[in-house]
């Protein structure tokens, strides 16, 4: 590993050799600019030009594929407001626990604590104005194919099935409600810009294994303790572990301090890139923010220039518009 120091940005910047084009993924739409996952932020995104739009997908009561980041409503929904007695016993609401009619009454916000209602991100969109509603899956498809079509763009789509072992434990196949709309618009074939991702290494072997897909698979790399799945992501971030994903995934979505460790105000590559291309693994990693940068850098842009020449094929991030530039 090399440790590089902040002055030595600028001579990668400006003397090393031009980076790549790397594959820009709105994350969860243009989220940096409209509440995530809303069908404003899709659209706002697709007129950004991305390669990707990013929906992530949870399922309702009645079997409804949502595009919803998290499992639960409280960070990004007044369903606290809406339905106080629908809260599970640790105070959570979950999206499984409500039909479709009842998310579509729900207002969508800029995400925020569920304690304290307080923004993530405070210079984004102001929380609780405007109105949004919760998409299906469907309906995000249709909006990326439809603006396809008047725009003469060719932006794909790139779902991630959100904790597979939840939806499992309660009594849901998410694996198979994916498929089967993916399956009505086309997307099995082959032949449309799609890839899917998950957390989960066992829900995502088990999905090559039931529908031999034409469309290729990643992995997602989380930290351990987010518990996003019962995986063991240092083990996965080994060697051994990389090339145990290869054997079915064709590509890994790490947190990209995984790949650029900061030290102070400098940082260092790991080498998991290194390893990841020697399998055959394209790597896109995640997220570039503006509002959220390391140290290291002053910009998503100098982030994803240092990405880049260390052999990262895309970026997902909530300001695709600065990542196309």
């Amino acid at each position: 590993m090399r440790l590089l120091p902040l002055f030595l940005l600028v001579a990668l910047v400006s003397c090393a050799s031009p980076p790549k084009q790397m594959t820009v993924i709105a994350h969860r739409g243009a989220s940096g600019y409209l509440p995530e996952h809303t069908l404003e932020s899709a659209a706002m995104a697709h007129a950004f030009n991305p390669d990707f739009i990013e929906p992530d997908l949870v399922l309702t009561k009645d079997n409804v594929l949502v595009v919803l980041h998290d499992i639960h409503l409280d960070t990004t929904t007044n369903v606290a407001r809406l339905y106080p007695r629908k809260k599970r016993k640790d105070g959570r609401y979950y999206a499984i626990d409500f039909t479709l009619k009842q998310l579509k009454r729900l207002t969508i916000t800029e995400r925020g604590s569920h304690k304290t209602g307080k923004a993530r991100y405070a210079g984004r969109f102001p929380r609780g104005k405007s109105h949004f509603q919760i998409p299906t899956f469907r309906e995000f498809i249709e909006l990326v194919e439809g603006m396809n079509k008047s725009r003469k763009m060719n932006v794909g789509i790139y779902p991630e099935m959100k904790n597979p072992s939840f939806h499992r434990r309660n009594k849901k196949d998410i694996l198979k409600e994916t498929y089967k709309v993916l399956k009505d618009y086309g997307y099995t074939s082959g032949k449309k810009k799609i890839y899917l991702q998950c957390f989960d290494s066992s829900a995502l072997k088990e999905f090559k294994k039931r529908y031999n897909p034409k469309f290729p698979l990643v992995q997602l790399i989380g930290d351990n303790s987010w518990k996003e799945s019962p995986d063991d992501y240092k083990k996965m971030l080994t060697p051994k572990g990389l090339k145990d994903v290869a054997t079915y995934a064709q590509g890994i979505g790490p947190w990209f301090p995984q790949l650029i460790q900061p030290v102070g105000r400098s940082y260092r590559i790991t080498p998991l890139a290194k390893v990841a291309k020697s399998l055959g693994l394209r790597i896109h990693t995640y997220t570039m923010r503006e509002d959220s940068l390391p140290e290291y850098v002053d910009s998503i842009k100098g982030l994803s220039v240092i990405l880049s020449r260390e052999g990262v094929d895309g970026v997902f991030t909530d300001f695709p518009d600065k990542i196309r530039e």
